[in-house]
């Protein structure tokens, strides 16, 4: 960039990552915290370059579909259309096979579409990017769950390879005293109805998560609680507090985790800035609520002492730091721990990790010849710019599987 060499720098992005629009906008950069400036100055800004590469190439016209000269005559059936199965998808496509990519929301996407607020990633960005997919040959098939609407036994007989990619959906949940009380919901369930809500779906009363008017409790210190923060205050809460189980970070690089390793550092999104309490080092032990309805929490202060044999923090609560938080709302954001087991997996029959995690082997192929997993649907909730490598290895390796 700093020659003016657009063209060529988009080439060179376009070659390593499929997506570098989203990418661009919701990557961590991790990348940033290894580069070699970082040491005594500020890093190279990758993720701001990428993201002004591509958009650069969008507005000039770099980015057109390139549809496969040739095609061979295997199919392959993606199952989800997240960042794993989008560049799996891609991939294939490139190399000249016919790939249908199923999703069963009613959009294409996966977590891109209904998992990530507006404010972070708008769906026009996703939408820019299926119309070249599509113009270059893959078709895609939303509203459709395989094994329930659509056969798996008919997947079978029509595609000569199939792809898992249908992330981790299974939410962590927090089974204390309270939990059946109403106002308590998982973080997807609230982000993927706002986002259908912002599309101009209607939501029944009784089904409505809406932080208007209302205290918010965000349970959970990561990007997805964070996330939650922002739609709270976008949707007029009264108040929010956002908790955090583990000790609050160091603002900078610790001799813990030197160069090149990725530090443990606090984390301040623009969803903080817009307002918000945030508490670290408290856990959660009841919900307490009148006529069934949630009304506050209660929570106490814990440290971190010694290490267990694993090397890791053993948690130990502080008597007497026993505290309560008001709430009308209490949104877990608390992690994911595997696939979903019913429906399509269960009729699969396909063996699972000792996480849950569809298992597979260094080629990225289950327990079932010809049928492979990508993405968090494998590995367990991960990163976007992680889905989409896996996306591009699993493919590599389908690729192998069916010319060999």
């Amino acid at each position: 960039m700093f020659a003016g060499q657009w063209k060529k720098a988009f080439k060179l992005l376009q070659a390593t990552n499929n997506f570098p629009e989203i990418t661009g906008r919701l990557c961590p950069a991790f990348c940033e915290y290894a580069c070699v400036l970082d040491v005594n100055d500020d890093p190279v800004t990758i993720r701001e370059n990428e993201l002004a590469i591509i958009e650069y190439a969008f507005k000039n016209n770099f980015v057109k579909s390139n549809p496969p000269k040739n095609r061979t005559n295997k199919k392959i059936a993606v199952i989800g259309s997240g960042p794993a199965g989008l560049s799996v998808a891609d991939q294939l496509n490139k190399a000249g096979h016919k790939v249908v990519v199923f999703e069963r929301d009613d959009k294409i996407g996966g977590i891109l579409r209904y998992g990530i607020p507006d404010f972070k990633l708008e769906k026009w960005v996703i939408d820019r990017r299926l119309k070249i997919l599509e113009k270059e040959g893959i078709e895609f098939v939303a509203g459709v769950e395989v094994g329930t609407d659509y056969n798996v036994s008919k997947l079978n007989k029509e595609f000569d390879a199939l792809c898992l990619a249908i992330g981790s959906r299974v939410p962590r949940d927090l089974n204390i005293e309270g939990r059946n009380l109403k106002g308590i919901h998982f973080a997807m369930d609230y982000l993927i109805q706002a986002n259908k809500r912002i599309e101009g779906k209607k939501i029944a009363d009784d089904k409505l998560i809406d932080a208007n008017g209302k205290k918010v409790v965000v349970i959970g210190g990561g990007d997805t609680g964070a996330d939650c923060v922002g739609l709270a205050n976008r949707q007029g809460a009264s108040s929010i507090v956002q908790i955090e189980i583990m000790p609050k970070p160091a603002e900078f690089r610790s001799e813990e985790y030197p160069w090149p390793m990725y530090p443990l550092i606090l984390k301040t999104s623009t969803s903080h800035e817009e307002g918000g309490e945030r508490l670290w080092s408290v856990l959660t032990k009841k919900f307490i609520g009148e006529e069934g309805y949630l009304k506050k929490i209660s929570c106490l202060k814990v440290e971190f002492s010694k290490k267990n044999e694993r090397g890791r923090p053993q948690i130990r609560e502080i008597a007497g730091s026993e505290f309560e938080i008001d709430a009308d709302l209490a949104i877990l954001a608390i992690g994911f721990i595997h696939p979903e087991h019913k429906g399509l997996l269960a009729e699969l029959e396909t063996e699972l990790d000792a996480s849950g995690n569809v298992k597979t082997d260094q080629n990225y192929q289950t327990s079932i010849k010809g049928m492979f997993s990508a993405g968090d649907t494998r590995r367990g909730q991960s990163l976007i710019v992680l889905a989409i490598s896996e996306g591009r290895a699993a493919a590599r390796a389908i690729d192998k599987y069916l010319m060999d």
